[in-house]
Parts: structure tokens; C-alpha cells; sequence
């Protein structure tokens, strides 16, 4: 079955950390570029964090920048999502996605049409 699996969200103070993943499956993951998404109840998708195939050249949101890093480990077609510092504000469900031919500011800006997208974790942030 092809798809992205993402797992890692849970529940955090504020000030902690999580570390999210996305697993690939039924393709080659490490063909794509890739990228984070977050969706808050009411609030409109948005990109956080994409990164090329290689894993050379990242992008970040600047509500994100300094606080969260996006990596993969391409022998396990696997992205993270490392958050730090993260505040309530950061309360949503997080997707990835996979897609090619994109740059990595076009791929952070487009928010629906990607090749493959996860089902999305849900990150919690409350004391």
C-alpha cells in the first residue's frame, strides 16, 4: 500500500519537545522532496518546514525557524520533524508530504495538491 504514515504527536507542556516521524511506504520516499504541514481548528494549512531529496537544502516557515528541524534518513525513507521550545500555540495536527519538481519555498507554499500526504498526528501543547 502506498502511503505516508506520520506517528509522534502527543501531548507536551509548554517549553518541551517532540519529535515527529514519517514513514514511507510502497514508494520510494527518498525520491521526493518533502515537507511538514501543520492545520489548527479554524485556521488555514500551512507549511512549516520542507526539505530537498538529498537532504542539502531546508526551508522554514518563520513561525518555526530556530525552534523546529526537519531531517530524513533516505535508508529508511524516513522524514522527522524535531520541535523544540513549543508553545501552545503550536497545538495542531501535523501532516507530511512528498512531491518532486517543486522548489522547496513553492513546496512549504503549497498546502493541498502534493503527490503523497500522511493522515496527520495530533500535537497538543497545554500545561
Amino acid at each position: 500500500q502506498v502511503q505516508l504514515v506520520e506517528s509522534g504527536g502527543g501531548l507536551v507542556q509548554p517549553g518541551g519537545s517532540l519529535r515527529l516521524s514519517c514513514a514511507a511506504s510502497g514508494f520510494a520516499l527518498r525520491q521526493y522532496a518533502v515537507g511538514w504541514f501543520r492545520q489548527a481548528p479554524g485556521k488555514e494549512r500551512e507549511g512549516l518546514a520542507c526539505l530537498t531529496k538529498s537532504g542539502a537544502s531546508t526551508y522554514y516557515a518563520d513561525s518555526v525557524k530556530g525552534r523546529f528541524t526537519i531531517s530524513r534518513d533516505n535508508d529508511r525513507d524516513t522524514v522527522y520533524l524535531q520541535m523544540n521550545n513549543l508553545e501552545p500555540e503550536d497545538t495542531a495536527v501535523y501532516y507530511c508530504a512528498a512531491d518532486t519538481g517543486l522548489t522547496l519555498h513553492t513546496m512549504c507554499a503549497v498546502t493541498r495538491s502534493h503527490d503523497y500526504w500522511g493522515q496527520g498526528t495530533q500535537v497538543t501543547v497545554s500545561s
